[in-house]
């Protein structure tokens, strides 16, 4: 379970779990994924969909890279519209600088276990070598700096307009990422506090 003791839902969890199982459309997605470019949102949707569908979310749940698209977010309204849903569907946008955002990307390092290093902020002790297990650590293909600056071009191109559709609803808050740790989460706390009170206004 995430924070607030509620999964948080990763559409990249997803897709990678898909790529390590060799399905046809982890293959697919795969291919994308590395050039950072987006797996159609029609696909998308549907394993949302059926992540949705499972019990653990029925006290609430953490969207993590989704919706990306402004066709994603108009097709989660209509979704939980159609199911009846009663959970508010608020939108937090971790702001982050381009060069610090950089170094969290292209830094982080992975270990056989899934531990994750960042080789700027949160090194191993030995160059390359998980402290736990002392596996190889190594870099996701879709970490590199050129997939980083695609990504980039595709948030500017594609999820910018996600947030106008959210501010729009006053439904979107902005928390400034580039602050430590436990001052990134109590803003987080505190935007979602808000929020909460927005949406049962706009609900009365």
């Amino acid at each position: 379970m995430g924070i607030f003791g509620i999964p948080q839902i990763s559409t990249g969890d997803i897709l990678r779990g898909n790529i390590s199982k060799g399905t046809p459309l982890g293959k697919a997605a795969k291919s994308l994924m590395d050039q950072g470019r987006l797996v159609s949102d029609d696909l998308v949707n549907e394993m949302v969909a059926d992540r949705l569908a499972q019990p653990d979310t029925q006290r609430g749940y953490i969207l993590d890279g989704f919706p990306r698209t402004l066709n994603q977010a108009e097709w989660l309204d209509t979704h939980l519209n159609v199911s009846k849903t009663t959970l508010p569907v608020v939108a937090i946008s971790i702001v982050v600088s381009y060069d610090h955002l950089l170094r969290r990307i292209t830094g982080r390092r992975i270990s056989a276990a899934g531990r994750i290093y960042n080789v700027y902020s949160n090194p191993p002790a030995v160059p390359g070598i998980c402290d736990v297990d002392g596996s190889s650590l190594v870099q996701r293909p879709d970490d590199s700096e050129e997939v980083f600056r695609e990504r980039m071009k595709t948030f500017e191109a594609q999820t910018a307009p996600v947030i106008e559709h959210y501010h729009q609803q006053s439904r979107f808050q902005e928390v400034d990422g580039d602050q430590p740790v436990e001052q990134v989460t109590a803003a987080i706390t505190d935007a979602l506090k808000r929020l909460r009170q927005s949406t049962q206004t706009l609900s009365r």
